[in-house]
């Protein structure tokens, strides 16, 4: 995510569906669970403790959408193949505003309820551990925001003409019911309907899209490993390019009319910037690649989403090569935990360092200077990037400058040699998985044979302005 325009917005409270009579008395029929047969409500993350739920995980998300831009009223059915991780009499989907007319569990009806942001669900015959089974939602309504511990909104945001959808950190659940914390990750099909002379993006490959009576269906398929935050379903009037680079990647950009010039000299770099990229951190890590320039003021901020960065406005060329660097660093790799959030943020802004000292532009020495010079009262030095403290924090100036200063530290310390080795081999070791803070350090002494719990205890856990290095 780029944060610098990141805005306040209002608080908006969650509408919770009611529940039929039917499902309530299926309810009843259920009976009370056993002990140690419920998925837990949360994946344990303890800045978003209800983010993410326990008990199984998410293969595939085949999601069904209609969306209709002058009511503004979502029609969705969900369909998730999951792997049971214990057995199961009852376990939770992340989804807030939203009504839920019907769910199924392996085709037979399941008896649900409403709790805050959680979608109770109690299938007709309990969960075998590792049984696969498939859970099918059927919801409507006015999707909503959520609001950030941080003021932002993300989520499903509508604008004047469709939809933003950017879900970082727990949006996710405002569009589609989902297992909404990045340390379960599926592929997704999207297929979405829109009125005739909108465009529906998402993420992946465009699979096709059809006219008929008014409306227009695009299906989208997403193949590699995902987190729900980085999906997107993005609708506005659009102006298309389509392409394939030499490598082969199908680079799809959809552009707002109003930001088209300004974002064309821009995205024309798309390609030579993912290229730049490969050669540093390894093959990129997608089929598809492109970008979705939307014209939404209010938002505040561009989002990583995977394979296709959402931006406000249009973008500047920092700001492209932070979004394509996280395809790498935050999406192919992912956090196992928020508090490790330095390991996306960090990274992408390093790499706008490197891509500055590459292209002729300020160094990285020169970058850290700058922000070392600053004084230890300036915000840059409130908190550690390592563990900020509070959801409200992840998106803060330390998780990002200072992460990345942590990297050029690290970078001092071992040579140019051995930290573009480390690079690479956390970008391709953990491809379409998961890594923490820990696995890092771990890599960067093996790959240097240096002791580095020093640096970076100093330069990521250490509060305030670290002494002169």
């Amino acid at each position: 995510m780029t944060p610098a325009r990141r805005q306040p917005a209002r608080r908006r409270t969650a509408t919770l569906a009611t529940v039929p009579v039917a499902v309530a008395a299926l309810l009843g029929a259920a009976g009370p669970a056993a002990p140690g047969t419920t998925g837990a409500p949360g994946a344990g993350d303890p800045y978003f403790p209800l983010s993410g739920n326990g008990g199984y995980d998410v293969r595939h998300y085949d999601l069904t959408l209609g969306y209709d831009t002058g009511s503004r009223r979502l029609d969705g059915t969900a369909v998730l193949t999951a792997r049971a991780t214990q057995e199961l009499t009852r376990f939770d989907l992340d989804l807030t505003g939203l009504k839920v007319t019907a769910v199924t569990v392996d085709r037979a009806q399941a008896a649900f309820r409403r709790d805050g942001q959680e979608l109770v669900v109690t299938p007709r015959h309990a969960l075998r551990r590792n049984q696969e089974f498939r859970v099918t939602v059927a919801y409507h309504g006015t999707p909503e925001p959520v609001t950030d511990p941080d003021g932002s909104t993300d989520g499903w945001i509508p604008t004047d003409d469709g939809a933003f959808v950017a879900g970082q950190p727990q949006g996710a659940m405002t569009w589609f019911p989902a297992n909404g914390h990045p340390r379960d990750k599926a592929s997704y099909d999207f297929t979405v309907t829109v009125p005739k002379g909108r465009t529906a993006v998402a993420n992946g490959v465009l699979l096709g899209q059809r006219t008929a009576r008014g409306k227009t269906t695009f299906h989208w398929r997403a193949t590699q490993p995902m987190a729900a935050y980085l999906a997107t379903a993005s609708i506005g009037k659009f102006q298309v390019e389509r392409y394939t680079t030499r490598h082969g990647i199908q680079v799809y950009n959809a552009v707002d009319a109003r930001e088209a010039r300004a974002a064309a000299p821009v995205l024309k770099k798309l390609p030579a910037v993912l290229e730049w990229e490969s050669k540093l951190f390894g093959p990129y890590p997608f089929e598809a690649a492109g970008s979705i320039v939307d014209h939404a003021p209010d938002v505040g901020y561009a989002l990583e989403t995977q394979t296709r960065p959402v931006y406000d406005s249009a973008p500047d060329l920092d700001t492209l090569v932070h979004e394509s660097a996280h395809q790498w660093f935050g999406d192919s790799v992912s956090v196992t935990a928020w508090k490790d959030i330095w390991l996306n943020e960090g990274f992408a802004t390093y790499a706008e360092w490197l891509y500055s000292e590459q292209h002729g532009g300020r160094s990285a020495q020169r970058t850290f200077d700058a922000l070392y010079a600053r004084p230890a009262s300036d915000g840059l030095w409130a908190y550690p990037p390592g563990d900020p403290g509070s959801g409200a924090r992840i998106f803060g100036t330390p998780v990002y400058a200072r992460g990345a200063m942590a990297l050029h530290e690290l970078r001092r310390a071992v040579g140019d040699r051995d930290f573009f080795r480390i690079l690479r081999a956390w970008a391709t070791g953990h491809r379409g998985g998961h890594g923490t803070t820990a696995q890092f350090v771990r890599l960067a002494e093996r790959t240097s044979g240096k002791q580095l719990d020093g640096l970076f205890h100093t330069w990521l856990y250490t509060p305030g302005k670290p002494d002169r290095p």
